[in-house]
């Protein structure tokens, strides 16, 4: 007789230490793309801004018209052979490296090689992508309480934060480093498909780490599980919009990742024309990080002392505060570089919260519908990323504009117009998302502990 393999409950050490070691690859993965992908293909490439607008565009467009696809469809097919996510973390990633690579290498000149760059950026963006969210689902099958989903969230931020203070010193040298083996041109083809590989090895890790956390079922006798862990179209429709804390959050973490992206996009502005010393931005941006890194450490110890809820919005609106008073003090060079860092401590904080309260809209979906949607839930974490990155630009473009700023300005001469202007996009709107995001998560995520555990109490019983 086929027994079923009895799952394993509590976190191991080896989840409580390490699991994020594949989200730190991932990271410095990405961020080869992140820092240098636009001046390959203006200073290596040698594309015109036109042809590079396109490229980068119609890349960005289709990966985040895609973003929502990843967990629908874990969740709607036949699991493989170690799990419904578990399996994605070692079928997928060691692709990457192959297709990620020829991102960053011309191949012949004009449109043709412009169309295998998008070919190769879509198709490694998507491989990636079944990677990440089989990754963040398993949060939500192996931490079966609210404090095991935060213990496993503040791990993975912690490691994913750190992975920027590595790549400030790995990723200009591994940069380096390709050009004297295969040339200049192709140097973050090189460190990409390097990095590449790190990143499948670390996504490994996780793979052996959550050995016994998503059991195989038998083929025989469980087709009551398998209907409840297998969903259809309609399924995923309820599992959004029967869940008004899951469209909240949603709501408060494109917000989060607003602020995130807006501020990396316009620092070098700030500190070039305000600041007047455009060297000062690799003080801070090595200051932020370790910062975010803290917060991110701290951020466990801070959601079981007052909730992860009360935790995210409690810090979404010091950070709003915060940014608010640089406003008025954006001349004040010492002052800003002190009140970001605190505010980066608090990006820490919440961005290693929200997965823990997707994993409770998880269970108030699966209480409410009946049915597991965790990889879909979990792969909608995508869309606010994916959307940030999109609206990045045209924000930081309209600040930009509303300054009159030209290239040609002298940072010396700019003007109190631009300064304003710039410090508008460095300060206020990432401040008024972060108040939008406040009162989304106040009145729209009313998920406590109390209600989680019973839900899932609820849910075990019918099992």
């Amino acid at each position: 007789m086929e027994t079923k393999k009895q799952e394993k409950k509590g976190l191991s050490g080896g989840l409580k230490k390490f699991y994020g070691v594949g989200d730190m690859g991932f990271n410095l993965m990405s961020s080869i793309e992140s820092y240098y992908f636009s001046i390959f293909l203006t200073n290596l490439a040698k594309f015109s801004l036109p042809m590079v607008t396109f490229i980068t565009t119609t890349a960005s467009t289709v990966d985040a018209l895609l973003s929502w696809i990843y967990g629908a469809i874990l969740n709607s097919i036949k699991p493989m052979k170690w799990g419904r996510y578990r399996s994605w973390l070692i079928a997928i990633p060691w692709l990457v490296p192959f297709l990620y690579a020829f991102q960053f290498v011309k191949i012949g000149d004009g449109m043709l090689s412009a169309v295998l760059i998008i070919i190769a950026a879509i198709a490694s963006h998507v491989a990636w992508n079944f990677a990440y969210v089989a990754n963040v689902s398993m949060i939500s099958v192996a931490g079966k309480t609210p404090e095991e989903r935060s213990q496993l969230s503040a791990t993975r931020a912690a490691w994913s934060n750190f992975s920027k203070v590595i790549f400030s010193y790995v990723g200009p040298g591994l940069a380096a480093v390709m050009a004297g083996i295969i040339g200049e041109v192709n140097q973050y083809g090189g460190a990409a498909f390097a990095l590449g590989c790190v990143m499948a090895v670390l996504y490994y890790a996780h793979f052996k780490m959550f050995d016994g956390y998503e059991v195989v079922q038998p083929e025989k006798g469980t087709e009551k599980k398998n209907a409840k862990d297998k969903t259809g179209g309609m399924d995923l429709i309820r599992a959004l919009l029967q869940n008004p804390p899951l469209i909240a959050l949603l709501i408060a973490d494109l917000a989060k990742f607003m602020f995130n992206f807006v501020l990396m996009g316009v620092a070098a502005y700030y500190f070039t024309y305000i600041a007047g010393d455009s060297k000062m931005l690799t003080t801070y941006i090595l200051i932020t990080n370790i910062f975010c890194v803290v917060g991110a450490y701290l951020s466990k110890t801070l959601s079981n002392k007052f909730t992860t809820r009360t935790t995210t919005i409690g810090v979404m609106a010091i950070q709003a505060v915060l940014l608010l008073v640089s406003y008025f003090m954006y001349n004040r060079v010492t002052v800003v570089i002190v009140l970001m860092s605190i505010a980066m401590f608090g990006y820490g904080i919440t961005y290693a919260c929200t997965p823990a309260l997707y994993g409770d809209t998880i269970v108030y979906s699966e209480w409410k519908t009946g049915k597991n949607a965790a990889g879909w839930i979990s792969g909608l974490q995508n869309v606010p990323l994916k959307v940030s990155i999109m609206t990045r630009g045209i924000i930081i473009t309209a600040c930009l504009a509303m300054g009159n700023f030209s290239p040609d300005i002298d940072p010396a001469a700019a003007s109190e117009e631009l300064k304003n202007a710039i410090s508008i996009g460095f300060m206020v709107i990432p401040a008024i998302a972060l108040i939008i995001a406040v009162v989304a998560l106040v009145f729209g995520f009313k998920l406590t502990k109390a209600k989680v555990d019973q839900y899932a109490a609820e849910i075990a019983s019918r099992s």
